[in-house]
């Protein structure tokens, strides 16, 4: 796919890598425009069968997404007569988000709020920088409520009490303690998260792709009751087992060394060669 047409989004494929890069000045606020064009992207995304693994960063070293167009949301407030529909279309862009069969990973370097924070939390991991990255829910503050997602997915990123903290009370929270907390898989260093996000998602895009795929399934089976979620987790194991790739790719670790005193102590690296010609 070309993942043309973008004027806020600059969209870039590389292989089974997607990485896009928001640039909406001054603040990388989620206008209607910002908001429709990462819900086309999403839904390109989930059609391409090419895409394995997609980043999202801001161009912006401040800001990666602040919140929702609050003008935006006045506007919707003074309408005469309120919405009817029964879906919710910032929902809908959310869920494709984090069901799509992609890993969806956010890199970010700044501040994040409001939508932007509720869009993260939806994919499966997020990166952030030390001293840097700041979240905060600011909706409860302004009348409202979180209502991108936030309030069901907070819960279960940082626990029901942590996150009445975030929501309830406005907060700012830094890198370190969002990484602490769950909120972040890691806070890095500025000169690093780069090249460390980078080589995470073209890690995980060299790997066989019918496998990225069904582990994330599995791993989103969890949510099930654990009886139902273990016997999910055999049957697409069984799926994986029996097909080509997967014969493949194991032989050729047993050929790398795999299954041996010096291979085992660097299974990591094993691994990584496994794709490689």
């Amino acid at each position: 796919m070309g993942y043309e047409g973008y004027s806020l989004l600059a969209v870039q494929q590389d292989g089974a890598l997607v990485t896009a890069t928001v640039n909406a000045p001054p603040i990388n606020i989620i206008t209607m425009d910002l908001f429709g064009e990462l819900a086309r992207l999403a839904a390109e995304l989930e059609a391409d069968p090419s895409a394995l693994v997609f980043v999202l960063k801001s161009a912006d070293p401040d800001f990666f997404l602040a919140h929702f167009d609050v003008e935006a949301l006045i506007a919707l407030a003074d309408a005469p007569t309120p919405p009817t529909e029964a879906s919710n279309a910032y929902h809908d862009m959310c869920h494709r988000f984090r069901t799509m069969d992609k890993v969806t990973i956010a890199q970010i370097e700044g501040r994040v709020g409001g939508g932007g924070a509720e869009l993260s939390m939806n994919f499966d991991m997020r990166f952030g920088v030390m001293g840097k990255t700041v979240i905060n829910q600011m909706e409860v503050p302004i009348g409202i409520l979180p209502g991108g997602t936030g309030t069901q997915n907070l819960p279960r990123l940082v626990g029901r009490a942590r996150a009445m903290e975030i929501i309830l009370g406005g907060i700012d929270v830094d890198a370190e303690t969002a990484e602490r907390w769950g909120w972040l898989n890691r806070a890095l260093p500025a000169d690093q998260i780069d090249a460390h996000v980078d080589a995470l998602a073209r890690r995980i895009a060299s790997f066989p792709a019918q496998a990225v795929r069904l582990a994330k399934q599995s791993v989103d089976n969890a949510r099930m009751p654990i009886a139902e979620g273990c016997a999910a987790e055999a049957a697409l194991f069984q799926q994986l087992l029996f097909s080509d790739p997967a014969r493949a790719a194991m032989r050729r670790f047993m050929a790398l060394g795999g299954q041996t005193r010096e291979g085992e102590l660097r299974v990591a690296e094993i691994s990584a060669a496994v794709a490689r010609p």
